[in-house]
């Protein structure tokens, strides 16, 4: 499932350079309208910001190429299908939380900082296998054979939005 949401009412808040003129009321309620149970289905969230003209004309450097996301994204499939072979799962995203908890563990006190969030309400049980499950996938895609603490702060920052001191970009926790 794919969602996607303006900020705001009007749809131009942005942080650094905000045309934004909602009143903070209106700005709670909009956001309001994405229940809890909704939200707690959501594993991945990004925020995106307005694209200048200048940055949609620039020439210049924009990243990775498809190609190679694309080796990448194969690579992190093939080392999930290893680990889950014998078992009726393929993907990350087919294991069920108590397996996935269970049989696959991640480095020890990778865990901890979301943990800390399931006790603290920030989590929900749910919200705690899935963020194990995107860590996996981010172990997956960086090569790395269990998920360490760097790897649960990217999917905890996914999760919440809340930045944990890891970079977004995958290529940068080789």
């Amino acid at each position: 499932m794919v969602l996607a949401a303006n900020p705001c009412p009007c749809g131009r808040f942005s942080p650094k350079d905000s045309l934004c003129e909602c009143p903070p009321s209106s700005i709670r309620r909009y956001q309001a309208r994405l229940s809890g149970p909704l939200l707690d289905r959501v594993d991945l969230r990004v925020e995106a910001e307005r694209v200048t003209r200048a940055e949609l004309t620039a020439d210049g450097a924009r990243g990775e190429s498809t190609a190679t996301v694309a080796d990448r994204v194969r690579a992190a499939r093939e080392r999930a299908a290893r680990r889950l072979a014998g078992t009726p799962w393929r993907t990350n995203s087919d294991i069920p939380g108590r397996d996935l908890r269970n049989r696959w563990h991640a480095a020890p006190g990778a865990m901890e900082d979301a943990e800390r969030c399931l006790e603290r309400g920030v989590l929900s049980a749910r919200g705690l296998d899935r963020v194990l499950r995107v860590a996996w996938t981010v172990a997956d895609l960086v090569g790395r054979d269990r998920p360490d603490a760097r790897d649960v702060a990217l999917a905890l920052h996914l999760r919440t939005g809340v930045p944990r001191g890891v970079p977004m970009a995958i290529g940068a926790l080789t």
